[in-house]
């Protein structure tokens, strides 16, 4: 927590870092993280610190730069040979981190195995449904088949990592879309004692202590640019104000997401970089439609969430402008959908207003004249302010009657609650992977659909063939123009259905020592190769 006391005490631990020295390349780089994955596995938890961390040890066969526009990386080229065909020809001479070479089975096994994950809270088979088929011609050649037009593929084959086929044992297994068949797979729990984190990236792992650290080395064999670090260390130091002062005592060279009070004075100071970017992440409130609310009281037992009704007077009752001004103080934009202007599928004409007055009258023309109790689910340790925004939307839900209380608790513990559909609400973000709006509303807001890879972190039991109608339409599209089209009259309406509650869009810093440079990202990722010291 911020505290008053290391308010008082930044000035001098700002004075005592200005003596410190930059670390040179080739040397250790300590980066202070505010969050930490839930496994090394790179198929578990479609989760943003899972990715970042998976990128430097599992390359995936499209990459993307920090504005996430694409760019070769396992393959060197991909082009669609005709409506559902598409070929793409991978990069010759690429080895494992234990020697082994790259070739087109790996990328096989890895998308048969990405459905086996025991347990994943938020699975990758929302990028790899649309595989029909996979051939392979030769080791550094495949032709991907979809059942229909699919021009996202290439978008979304960037987003997980691949494993190696021959450290799994998977060398003979082949695609079968109704599922592909092995003696057994592999378990998450390999990953962690790193005998299966077995990578073709410019790391590998070293040591993976829960809670205290990760440390990557350079992969004496990577194909690519050597980055100028041979060691990195993750830290995991979810308090702000001590990842802060870590950083500030020369503990570590960087940091994520400093607290958005200490930005401007850490932006004022010479000794101290900070980059910045708007994100791709929105935060939101999610409301659970499921019939028996575990988390409200006073209804006799219905779900006033079910009401389209109340549903809008919750979104009335949310002041996003105060959150963005107040707790946000202006690191942030107002949300009115599931992704900023900019990104692909953006619907410019979407607006969210407040209004309490006609929130109030929407509750009593629903039958809740004088309201009902609401347990609002957050985490307090994995967005900026998280648990400080959820007591915000709790107050203002409180003003029109719906008296609100916060159940924050640390993210493992959250999202393990969240995927066991505990909470009738709770607060969220979501990160769009591929950068453009068909990745927030196949994940959050479409009907669970397995086949499909829908609604794979839906854990509201929210449907709405409005919403999944024009998206599955828009992922057959190839005319960018009519897909966006599409896209933008799916968000529109979830949004106007007020399936899901969209806050605001944060805006993520980065902060490091003297003499290091790093380009923010849109996706947040902190990504160790990419840091640069002059």
């Amino acid at each position: 927590m911020y505290t008053k006391h290391f308010r008082t005490t930044l000035g001098g631990l700002l004075a005592a870092f200005a003596a410190a020295a930059s670390p040179a390349a080739g040397a250790e780089l300590r980066i202070g993280t505010s969050a930490e994955p839930s496994a090394l596995d790179p198929h578990y938890h479609n989760l943003a610190p899972n990715t970042a961390v998976r990128m430097h040890v599992f390359e995936a066969l499209v990459g993307q730069d920090a504005k996430q526009r694409l760019k070769p990386e396992l393959a060197e080229s991909w082009r669609a040979v005709d409506d559902t065909t598409w070929e793409f020809k991978l990069r010759k001479g690429v080895k494992f981190s234990d020697g082994t070479p790259f070739d087109a089975q790996d990328f096989v096994y890895t998308v048969c195995r990405i459905p086996q994950v025991q347990n994943s809270p938020s699975s990758f088979t929302i990028y790899t449904k649309g595989i029909d088929a996979i051939e392979t011609p030769d080791p550094h050649t495949l032709i991907i088949k979809t059942a229909a037009p699919y021009p996202l593929l290439p978008v979304e084959l960037s987003t997980f990592g691949i494993m190696s086929a021959e450290a799994a044992k998977g060398e003979n297994v082949k695609f079968e879309k109704a599922g592909c068949k092995a003696d057994s797979w592999p378990a998450t729990a390999q990953f962690n004692d790193l005998s299966l984190a077995i990578g073709t990236g410019p790391y590998k792992f070293k040591q993976f202590t829960k809670g205290e650290r990760i440390v990557l080395e350079t992969n004496p064999v990577y194909w690519g640019r050597k980055p100028q670090f041979d060691a990195v260390t993750f830290r995991p130091i979810t308090s702000d104000g001590p990842r802060v002062a870590a950083l500030l005592a020369g503990d570590v060279d960087m940091i994520e997401n400093p607290p958005i009070q200490d930005i401007e004075r850490l932006k004022n100071d010479p000794k101290v970089a900070v980059s910045q970017a708007l994100s791709n992440r929105v935060i939101y409130v999610a409301l659970g439609v499921q019939e028996k609310p575990p988390t409200i009281e006073g209804t006799d037992g219905k779900n006033p969430l079910r009401d389209k009704r109340v549903r809008e007077a919750l979104s009335l009752a949310i002041d996003r402008d105060a959150i963005v001004k107040r707790i946000m103080l202006g690191v942030a934009e107002p949300a009115s959908q599931l992704l900023p202007a900019g990104f692909f599928g953006h619907d410019p004409a979407l607006k969210l207003t407040s209004d309490q007055k006609k929130a109030k009258e929407l509750l009593a023309a629903a039958g809740y004249p004088n309201g009902f109790k609401l347990t609002l689910g957050t985490p307090n340790d994995r967005y900026i302010n998280d648990e400080k925004v959820a007591q915000a939307v709790a107050q203002m839900f409180t003003r029109i009657g719906v008296q609100t209380q916060v159940d924050a608790s640390t993210a493992n513990v959250f999202f393990s609650r969240r995927n066991k559909e505990e909470y009738s609400a709770f607060l969220a973000g979501w990160g769009a992977a591929t950068g453009e709006m068909s990745s927030p509303l196949k994940s959050l807001v479409a009907g669970r659909d397995k086949d499909k890879g829908f609604g794979t972190t839906n854990y509201t039991s929210y449907a709405n063939p409005a919403v999944d109608q024009p998206l599955a339409q828009a992922l057959a599209t190839v005319d960018d123009k009519k897909r966006e089209a599409l896209l933008q009259q799916s968000v529109r309406a979830v949004i106007e259905d007020y399936g899901i509650l969209p806050l605001h869009y944060e805006v993520t810093s980065w902060a490091t020592r003297k003499g290091l440079t790093y380009e923010a990202r849109a996706d947040q990722y902190t990504l160790a190769f990419d840091v640069t010291s002059k």
